[in-house]
Order: structure tokens, then C-alpha cells, then sequence
């Protein structure tokens, strides 16, 4: 029988998300594309360099994804490690069901998870492919990890 490897609670995942998470689309101009846009969807968490045994953790838990030493050129600010999962099947088949079953706690979060699986499954419906789709995507993206300000 093998070693298993050392993985975090789901409970906890959805906690450190909240905390920590990242989900993320990229829309990029590339002429040679139908649309004339690249989309792109990571989900990512960022945690300083001596938490990376934790990001493994996450890894083993999600069975996808990768870390990645994420160098830091600002001042005062400590190296990081991020753990991502980039790939539209991990996407799919992993990250969105996980947090369908395991909901996020925080409302902003939330929201900007549920549009990302919107634009996920337009993606994977090749919408992204007609000027039509990226415009939809673009106002799914628009509600997706605003900073609250001035909170009276």
C-alpha cells in the first residue's frame, strides 16, 4: 500500500479560497484568433514562500493544478508561491464542481466565482469564438473581483 499524499480539509480549501483565492479571466487581442480574443481562466492562491508545503496541500486535495515560485519585485513585499489551475478541462471537471458542492462563504467571492462558471461554460460552449460571445463574457468579467470602497 502507498503513501498517501498529505491533502487539506474541503472545508478548509473553501476557506482559504475565500482568504486567498483568485478566480481570474484573461482577454487578450490576438488578430489571428475568430473572435479577436484570447480568453483565458485561472484560478489561483498566492501565499508567501513558507506556506508552499500548504499550496502542495491544496494540489493533492484538487488532484490538478500546478505551484509556481512567483518572484516578487516589489519592495518590501516577501516571495511567493501561487498554486493555478489554468487548464479549461481541470476547470471544468474539478474546480467548478468542487466549489458547486463546497460553496464559498464571502458574497463578493461567491458572485465572482458564479461568473466565472458562466464564462467557463460559454467558453466550453466555444462562444468565445464570435464577437457576440466575447461581449458577454466581457459583462460576466465586468462583475467578477470589485474592491468594495468607502464602506460607511
Amino acid at each position: 500500500m502507498g503513501r498517501t499524499k498529505p491533502i487539506v480539509a474541503n472545508e478548509y480549501l473553501v476557506g482559504l479560497t475565500d482568504g486567498e483565492g483568485c478566480f481570474h479571466v484573461n482577454m487578450a487581442n490576438y488578430p489571428t484568433y475568430k473572435s479577436g480574443v484570447r480568453v483565458q481562466l485561472h484560478f489561483h492562491i498566492k501565499m508567501q514562500e513558507k506556506d508552499r508545503p500548504l499550496l502542495e496541500k491544496v494540489k493533492n486535495t484538487l488532484g490538478c493544478g500546478e505551484v509556481y515560485f512567483q518572484k516578487e519585485r516589489r519592495a518590501n513585499h516577501c516571495q511567493c508561491y501561487r498554486y493555478t489551475v489554468s487548464s479549461n478541462k481541470e476547470i471544468v471537471d474539478t474546480i467548478i464542481p468542487f466549489f458547486r458542492k463546497y460553496p464559498l462563504q464571502s458574497v463578493s467571492k461567491l458572485e465572482g466565482f458564479n461568473a466565472f462558471a458562466k464564462i467557463s461554460h460559454l467558453v466550453h460552449k466555444g462562444e468565445h469564438l464570435t464577437k457576440e460571445g466575447i461581449e458577454k463574457i466581457r459583462l460576466l468579467k465586468s462583475l467578477m473581483n470589485k474592491k468594495t470602497i468607502g464602506l460607511a
